[in-house]
């Protein structure tokens, strides 16, 4: 495995003095792990402070959009000590999206010892304040500067950090959502299921009608017959209807979250009764006109978890539940969050300490 090189700062920034404000991606540390790729093979392993990089106005990223990228976090325990969630597993999935979109694949082993080493340099930048975290972006982009549309030779991998708080300002506060039934995210054989920058280009122009029309998110439905539900904006999306969790099962458009995982792993552990299946929208509907439809929720990283109390399709608004967070979703959240922050106990082996 290649030894990783340290570049230290000239001069520091200054970090946040209210945590309660920190917001989400708006701030980013003193240090970030780069490595390139070039003659064949990933190299130059470093950590070096986190300025602006310099690319050519040909560099094949801003013209074909060959960039995929993840999200996890690090938490502060009550004991002071720090702690990542699934990165292994948010390394996995960066590799499929980069055999995707023709990008090489790189060491698995070596991002994951990069991004411990750079958390234990910034491990003061990781706040403290109740439901904070730092975020992690681990990024790729093709740097070719050459207008042509073929898989590049060189590429930067990178990851910078973030402090965050909450990824809504609301917090656990419920949602409405808006059902897309114009515009279509992706279809299945195309990128729906790797994180890649276009697949979040593509949900953007849907994202403003929904916000103009007051919902906080867009519920994405198949390409194909725009009859089956997928995702919600950057997050996957969970139905208890009649004490049953439900989601879509994963078909090839839809991102195979790592927080989705977890929360079915987790449900099933606690006894609940999960399907991972087609659902229509229209089914979604009618269980909300009968009273059937209990809980609502979207998972992602950024948000964890995102209760849903109202569906706007068309015309047409259903509540769910009596608006406020569901029971179910409260103790997922709460088991979830508990395993992040060390304060729950990890039957899984999710949790890496640093």
């Amino acid at each position: 495995m290649q030894e990783i090189r340290f570049i230290p700062c000239k001069a520091f920034k200054e970090k946040p003095a209210d945590e309660t404000k920190l917001g989400f991606g708006k701030k980013f540390t003193d240090y970030r792990f780069v490595m390139d790729y070039y003659d064949g093979a990933w190299q130059d392993a470093r950590i070096e402070p986190n300025e602006p990089f310099q690319l050519d106005a040909a560099t094949s990223v801003l013209h074909y959009g060959q960039a995929i990228f993840e999200g996890l976090k690090c938490y502060r325990r009550e004991d002071g000590g720090l702690q990542i969630f699934r990165a292994k597993d948010n390394f996995a999935r960066m590799n499929r999206s980069a055999d995707r979109l023709a990008i090489p694949l790189f060491d698995e082993e070596l991002a994951l010892k990069g991004l411990i080493e750079l958390l234990k340099i910034e491990k003061d930048w990781v706040p403290h304040a109740e439901g904070t975290s730092l975020y992690i972006r681990p990024t790729i982009i093709s740097m070719d500067p050459f207008l042509g549309v073929s898989a590049g030779k060189y590429y930067k991998f990178y990851i910078i950090l973030s402090p965050s708080g909450a990824y809504y300002a609301s917090g656990l506060a419920p949602v409405g959502i808006y059902v897309e039934d114009k515009y279509v995210r992706a279809v299945r054989g195309g990128l729906g299921f790797a994180k890649t920058a276009a697949n979040y280009a593509a949900s953007i122009k849907a994202g403003e009608i929904a916000k103009k029309r007051g919902y906080a998110q867009v519920l994405w439905l198949d390409g194909v017959e725009q009859k089956y539900v997928e995702e919600v904006g950057s997050m996957n999306m969970f139905f208890i209807i009649d004490g049953v969790i439900v989601t879509p099962a994963l078909n090839g458009s839809i991102l195979a979250g790592i927080t989705r995982d977890s929360i079915l792993k987790l449900a099933a552990d606690m006894g609940y009764k999960v399907e991972e299946r087609r659902l229509s929208i229209d089914e979604v509907f009618e269980a909300a006109r009968n009273g059937k439809l209990d809980e609502a929720f979207g998972s992602g990283t950024a948000a964890v978890v995102s209760p849903v109390n109202e569906l706007c399709r068309e015309d047409e608004v259903v509540r769910i539940g009596d608006g406020n967070i569901g029971p179910i979703t409260q103790k997922l959240y709460d088991t979830l969050t508990g395993i992040q922050f060390g304060k729950g106990e990890d039957k899984f082996g999710w949790v890496t300490r640093i």
